[in-house]
């Protein structure tokens, strides 16, 4: 009971840690540096137009509403909520790790934090799919599983921009390749995981949504200036947006039960 007790308060104060010191890159800023004036110091092809970032007041809402449900009384001997916490706690390390590390210009060390955040975000989603898991109650339907899906696969995407900007700033030849070509290639990955996530047992949109946002905001940034960019780009994300399509009539079919035989 009170390693439960000691595990909900250690959620809490970590949620209320990650959004203060986000909110302070934004509002003090942390070394007078916002995150949009870094990023437009490292113009890495892959990141998205400003406006995509918005997506973190999304997942701030998430967090804060996953933070809530497992405090709950109700939750307190939750399995779920005790395997996935620690998970969680890590992931709010890499996240303040970045932030800090990322305003204070370090930018290849903040490739750690990053893959620190990645990794922990993973584990959550493993645990919370392991043996074909779903969620039993409105809570896990609303607070826990698309909470992590929408993290995850903006940290997947967070991290691609992330090795981008790292390699731009060790001035990366990228082998002779162009970085518009180079770009489209990371884009073309990420669509592959947003195919896995569908057509796997996951079946998961939330995570290929956030994909095809994050898409559409690399095209709109790069409108007008790379036609080899927002071009590839915008088809993929149009291509993935099929897929969702595609994959939802596939389970539909599948789930569908055959027709017994009759006489």
């Amino acid at each position: 009971m009170i390693k439960d007790i000691v595990r909900q308060v250690l959620v809490i104060v970590a949620t209320i840690a990650t959004l203060t010191v986000n909110t302070l890159a934004q509002t003090l800023p942390i070394n007078n540096l916002t995150p949009q004036e870094i990023s437009d110091a490292i113009p890495a092809l892959f990141t998205p137009a400003g406006y995509v970032f918005g997506i973190w007041s999304i997942i701030y809402l998430g967090m804060i509403g996953y933070t809530i449900y497992q405090a709950l009384p109700a939750q307190r001997e939750n399995e779920l909520l005790r395997k996935i916490a620690p998970f969680y706690l890590l992931s709010s390390v890499g996240n303040i790790g970045w932030i800090l590390l990322w305003h204070y210009l370090f930018i290849t060390v903040s490739m750690a934090a990053m893959l620190l955040l990645l990794v922990s975000l993973i584990g959550v989603y493993v645990i919370l799919h392991r043996d074909d898991r779903r969620p039993e109650n409105n809570g896990e339907r609303i607070l826990v599983y698309p909470v992590f899906s929408v993290y995850l696969a903006w940290v997947s995407v967070a991290t691609i921009a992330n090795a981008s900007a790292v390699l731009f700033n060790l001035e990366w030849g990228a082998f002779g390749i162009s970085h518009v070509i180079w770009t489209n290639i990371m884009v073309f990955i990420a669509m592959g995981l947003g195919a896995t996530f569908l057509f796997s047992r996951f079946f998961d949109v939330a995570y290929a949504l956030v994909l095809i946002w994050s898409f559409v905001g690399i095209a709109v940034r790069h409108a007008g200036t790379y036609d080899g960019i927002l071009i590839p780009v915008g088809m993929m994300a149009g291509a993935l947006g099929l897929m969702i399509v595609i994959a939802y009539f596939m389970r539909q079919s599948s789930s569908t039960p055959s027709p017994q035989p009759t006489g």
